[in-house]
């Protein structure tokens, strides 16, 4: 007789499918487990960051850290971290920063005014010593300038100021120590023609004495602080008129006195021009 062989009953295998989900579930509150942590030191930047890195590993989800931004626009309480972990007020910031608008306002107005009067006496004296045709002002939010003609000053092709003319150079400086904190640049200009003579071998030479000497008489006034004067020489290189004419060659011979502002509003400085 054959033996039958009896084969156990195995046992049927256990369906384990609900790991996925179920994995899948952990993964996701660690996610958000490690996001709650992270807001307790909030950075914008590297959450975003972080942000990006989970969309991208929980591709197969929807809906998760689509918002990339912890703090939302408008929602802003006035406070931020410093490098310290410190708050900053950012409301008292922006106070502090329109106080100190305010103030640089104020000073600019305040020197705009000085400026407007300084111009009101120059213009005076100009008016009283019949000298309208050989002086000139002119004033904006960056400077008043004092133009005079060189024959007001100079002998032709010469630097040294005229002896009837040094009386103009001591009244300016006598103007000008009621505003000694004003930076003060005496420039001279020329035509085209050339020079080339013992003192002076170019219009550069020329332009730059006569700018030196007139100077040097104002800064007789003791008064006034030397370190807030400097001298330039432009030679013929700025010029104010066209040089092919007679008229337009003598507009370009001139030195310039100008006083600069401290205080400029660098979007309006050429807008407000005063004759």
């Amino acid at each position: 007789m054959s033996r039958k062989h009896r084969h156990e009953e195995h046992e049927e295998h256990v369906d384990e499918s609900w790991l996925i989900p179920y994995a899948d579930l952990l993964t996701l509150l660690l996610a958000l487990f490690i996001v709650l942590y992270s807001m307790n030191s909030v950075d914008v930047k590297k959450f975003e960051e972080m942000s990006k890195a989970f969309s991208v590993a929980l591709s197969t989800g929807s809906g998760i850290l689509t918002e990339t931004a912890i703090v939302k626009s408008g929602e802003d309480d006035g406070k931020k971290q410093d490098e310290k972990g410190g708050m900053i007020d950012n409301k008292d910031k922006s106070k502090d920063q329109t106080d100190e608008e305010k103030a640089r306002e104020e000073l600019m107005k305040q020197e705009q005014k000085d400026l407007e009067d300084l111009k009101k006496k120059v213009d005076a004296y100009i008016e009283k010593n019949g000298l309208t045709t050989d002086l000139e002002t002119k004033l904006n939010l960056s400077q008043l300038m004092i133009t005079i003609s060189d024959n007001a000053l100079f002998a032709p092709a010469q630097a040294t100021v005229k002896p009837e003319s040094k009386e103009l150079a001591i009244a300016i400086g006598k103007m000008l120590q009621q505003y000694p904190d004003y930076e003060v640049i005496v420039s001279g200009h020329t035509d085209t023609t050339p020079i080339s003579t013992v003192f002076f071998k170019s219009n550069w030479d020329l332009s730059s004495m006569r700018a030196i000497r007139f100077m040097d008489i104002l800064l007789e006034n003791k008064q006034l602080k030397p370190e807030r004067f400097s001298a330039i020489g432009y030679g013929e290189y700025r010029p104010v008129a066209d040089n092919k004419t007679t008229a337009g060659k003598a507009k370009n011979r001139r030195v310039e006195v100008s006083i600069i502002h401290t205080y400029t509003d660098a979007t309006n400085a050429q807008n407000l021009t005063v004759k």
